[in-house]
Parts: C-alpha cells; sequence; structure tokens
C-alpha cells in the first residue's frame, strides 16, 4: 500500500493504482488544471466517500511501498482521465470498474 500526501495528509492507496492515479493527476496539474480526487473509503477505515480539491498550486507527492514501477494499464487511464473531465473530477476506480466504464463508453478507446 502507498500513500497519496495532499495538504499535510496521507491517504493510503493500493501500489497500482496509487500509479495510475499519479499518472492521470500529473497530466492534469501539467496543464495547470484544477480538479476534485474522490473515492471511497475501505470498510475498515470507516466507510463514506472522501474528496480533495488538486491544484497546480497545492503540494502533492506519491509514496509507494513497492520498490517496481507498476506496469500502467491503457485502459484504466482512459478510463480515469475521461472521468477526470467530469463535473464528478477524478474518480478512483478499481481496474474492473475501468474496464466495465470503458465497455460502457466505447468511444473512449
Amino acid at each position: 500500500m502507498g500513500n497519496l500526501i495532499h495538504g499535510g495528509r496521507e491517504y493510503e492507496f493500493e501500489d497500482r493504482l496509487l500509479a495510475h492515479l499519479q499518472f492521470v493527476i500529473g497530466q492534469k496539474l501539467k496543464k495547470q488544471e484544477c480538479f476534485f480526487l474522490s473515492w471511497h473509503k475501505p470498510h475498515d477505515q470507516g466507510d463514506g466517500r472522501l474528496s480533495i480539491w488538486l491544484s497546480p498550486y497545492a503540494t502533492v507527492a506519491f509514496r509507494f511501498s513497492g520498490s517496481r514501477d507498476p506496469e500502467l494499464s491503457k485502459v484504466w487511464v482512459r478510463a480515469l482521465n475521461a472521468l477526470a473531465h467530469t463535473p464528478r473530477g477524478l474518480v478512483a476506480i478499481t481496474e474492473e470498474e475501468a474496464e466495465r466504464y470503458v465497455k460502457k463508453n466505447p468511444d473512449l478507446i
């Protein structure tokens, strides 16, 4: 498990998901875009949904527990990128959810 660090707080994500989020977040911040990142908290962390505001003016860091860079899935990146351009902002979803999202929205590929 890795961590996204923002505003002095650490948020835990599985390394592979975190690598995909880092890629999409990096793309958006490079374009000077502001957006929400939202995700559902796991049951062991009290359930619920959490959103943070990301902007080019805020420090964001990524800490991974593994030493190797995970391979990025083009489908997962496409789905996350598409979600990031909706009014809800970037929503952290699993790879399986990304595959379903792309199947429902074939124009993304």
